[in-house]
């Protein structure tokens, strides 16, 4: 874990090594999923057949069932969940699908002073497909926030993959999709799952869009399919900053930073705070309660390897520009004016404001899309919503008014281009 001091000599040196340090896919990923595609691609069912195998140690065989969760099965885990876990997960819905639906944007039809008629039309896409995770990131939340928003937008066909090593089914990922109403889930997963809902397989048809969370060798799978089918983002592991003051209790600190170091060990935790002696509070709340987690050595090895403390001289003149520079995916504030911080902070995933507002209830029932960008995308991307499984459709009708208007300015524009049937095109409606 690093310590920094914004008044040393060398600490924009040091921030910068934060700021630009990778903590993805590297060249070996890269080539190791470009091989995976074009088997896929290539073969199909059969490759998915000798994948899942090789790393799920589960057979598909010529039983659906090996391949297909159906969705009585959905039902009766969503039936069988305790009536606690039932309520959590239908609060989590409710307020997802409350949340996403205030983001349908507006069809437009007006007529311009030239009295063109211009506009715009929005179209769902046909399908989409929903990879879930089946390893150490089994979440139910994570079906919720990809598959409402697809919902809300008026997707038809929405397709699951999710892997299920040695044969093993996760019954919350199967209820929460008894709950978004999913009943086509593949048993598939890894780069191989993105593959066949990207090109299509015997069994799988093909998708037009592919969002959801996973590996690095998802990631870098979706990354190299893009253009065939469309993504929501290439994700990268984990991250949150904690902008903190010396007022907060050091323990409600550390297990923020914690709740996103025990994600992945490549996870980042960062903690910017005016005052030192917190600082050190916060280190020490940090050893104790990893001390006590089930996921300890994961946050340890995160937290040990990728976490940061940075101290600075005054929160609110430093800690904006710092917070911009690191575009995080997750930012907290939890300082006595979080809305004066947050009013100069303008590169981050999500933004949570006060210090009674932890990173983890935007994970599960808040609302707001918990699939954000990380590795610094923030500075040019948004997290997932309705509008990435929309597209828009713009249109124009002019009558014999607005061609005479307009007419004459597009012919000579084909003329300066040097592309004479564009100009034939307009001028032989003129005359």
């Amino acid at each position: 874990m690093r310590r920094l001091h914004s008044s040393a000599k060398d600490f924009a040196t040091h921030f910068a090594r934060i700021v630009n340090d990778r903590r993805e896919s590297d060249e070996n990923v890269s080539r190791d999923v470009a091989e995976i595609l074009a088997e896929v691609k290539r073969t199909g069912d059969e490759a998915l057949r000798n994948y899942t195998m090789r790393f799920d140690h589960h057979a598909l065989t010529a039983d659906t069932s090996s391949w297909r969760i159906t969705a009585d099965q959905c039902k009766a885990a969503y039936d069988f969940l305790p009536a606690e876990a039932k309520d959590a997960l239908n609060l989590a819905a409710d307020r997802i699908r409350a949340y996403h639906e205030g983001q349908l944007p507006q069809d437009r039809d007006y007529r311009d002073a030239a009295n063109v008629r211009l506009g715009a039309k929005w179209f769902p896409v046909d399908a989409a497909g929903l990879y879930v995770p089946g390893g150490r990131a089994a979440y139910p939340s994570s079906l919720l926030m990809n598959a409402i928003p697809a919902k809300v937008a008026g997707v038809e066909r929405l397709v699951v993959c999710t892997p299920t090593p040695k044969g093993a089914i996760n019954d919350l990922v199967l209820a929460a999709a008894h709950l978004c109403g999913i009943d086509e889930i593949w048993r598939v997963g890894g780069a191989q799952a993105v593959g066949a809902m990207a090109y299509g397989t015997e069994r799988i048809r093909p998708v037009d869009v592919i969002t959801g969370p996973g590996n690095a060798w998802v990631a870098e799978a979706k990354r190299q399919l893009y253009g065939v089918v469309g993504i929501d983002m290439v994700a990268g592991p984990s991250e949150i900053l904690v902008i903190a003051d010396g007022k907060n209790d050091p323990d409600w600190i550390a297990a923020d930073l914690l709740s996103q170091a025990e994600h992945d060990p490549t996870s980042q935790s960062i903690l910017i705070t005016d005052d030192a002696a917190f600082a050190e509070l916060v280190e020490d709340a940090v050893d104790v309660l990893c001390a006590q987690l089930a996921t300890k050595d994961v946050a340890r090895k995160s937290w040990d390897d990728y976490g940061a403390v940075i101290v600075v001289d005054d929160l609110l003149a430093e800690a904006p520009a710092l917070a911009n520079a690191l575009a995080a995916e997750h930012v907290e504030l939890a300082v006595d004016d979080p809305d004066a911080m947050f009013a100069l902070i303008k590169h981050a995933g999500s933004v949570f404001l006060g210090r009674l507002t932890p990173e983890a209830v935007g994970d599960y029932v808040a609302g707001p899309n918990h699939v954000l960008p990380t590795g610094r995308r923030a500075r040019f991307a948004s997290g997932l919503s309705v509008l990435d499984f929309m597209k828009r459709t713009s249109f124009i009708a002019l009558d014999e008014s607005a061609l005479q208007a307009i007419g004459p300015a597009a012919a000579a524009l084909a003329d300066i281009e040097g592309l004479p049937a564009h100009a034939a095109s307009v001028r032989v409606r003129l005359k």
